[in-house]
């Protein structure tokens, strides 16, 4: 078993920050590509940030200059760093990774957390 857990959401004012923490953890192999996704209310589900086991990133054009993500790769955990916030950012967020497990053929597959709450508002 895979499981992701995502934490840090919550409220905050425009122009604030937050960061959002994801680990995974059970039986893991290897850990590829790590993502954030969002989805807002009454939206399709959108790629954030993404960043690779070499550390290469890419951002969303509505995020690139506000938000960074990174990883520690002995945590098996990757990070959002949200900085600058606006109402248009309230979403439920996911976190994402390609993982292979030990034992199981076949290669790595996604695996996605239960998503937390970001709020930006006043």
């Amino acid at each position: 078993q895979v499981q992701l857990v995502e934490s840090g959401g919550g409220l905050v004012q425009p122009g604030g920050s937050l960061r959002l923490s994801c680990a995974a953890s059970g039986s893991i192999f290897s850990i590829n590509a790590m993502a954030w996704e969002r989805q807002a209310p009454g939206k399709q589900r959108e790629l954030v940030a993404r960043i690779t086991s070499g550390g290469s990133t890419n951002y969303a054009d509505s995020v690139k200059g506000r938000f960074t993500i990174s990883r520690d790769n002995a945590k098996n955990t990757v990070y959002l760093q949200m900085n600058s916030l606006k109402p248009e950012d309230t979403a439920v967020y996911y976190c994402n990774a390609d993982i292979s497990r030990v034992g199981v053929p076949g290669g790595p597959r996604a695996y996605w957390g239960q998503g937390t709450q970001v709020t930006v508002s006043s």
